[in-house]
């Protein structure tokens, strides 16, 4: 388990649903500073704030630790990542926001 993995893990998923640190810091109850040390790699955290960062970003634990995805959708960021390959660079940023607008509607 790398450290550092999962705070870019973690870090890369909370700027993909548009939440600051804060936000997250206050949505789970620790600092702000916390929430910096766990993306940095710096520090690690509890059960109890890895299940809240699960359930606040929307991400499964095996994911935020390991890095894989559930065993029924191995596949789904390959298939992400390709649709965004497929897109002409200049509307990616426009199928990247409608991503996170469909995400965001979901919760």
């Amino acid at each position: 388990m790398d450290i550092k993995a999962i705070g870019i893990r973690i870090r890369n998923q909370r700027e993909f649903l548009g939440f600051t640190r804060e936000q997250v810091a206050e949505m789970i109850d620790v600092t702000p500073k916390f929430c910096s040390d766990i993306e940095l790699g710096v520090k690690g955290m509890s059960l109890k704030t890895l299940n809240l960062l699960s359930n606040t970003l929307r991400l499964s634990t095996d994911y935020i630790l390991y890095g894989n995805f559930n065993k029924e959708e191995p596949d789904m960021e390959r298939i992400i990542y390709k649709m965004l390959a497929s897109c002409p660079s200049r509307k990616k940023k426009y199928a990247i926001e409608a991503m996170k607008n469909i995400f965001l509607a979901i919760k």
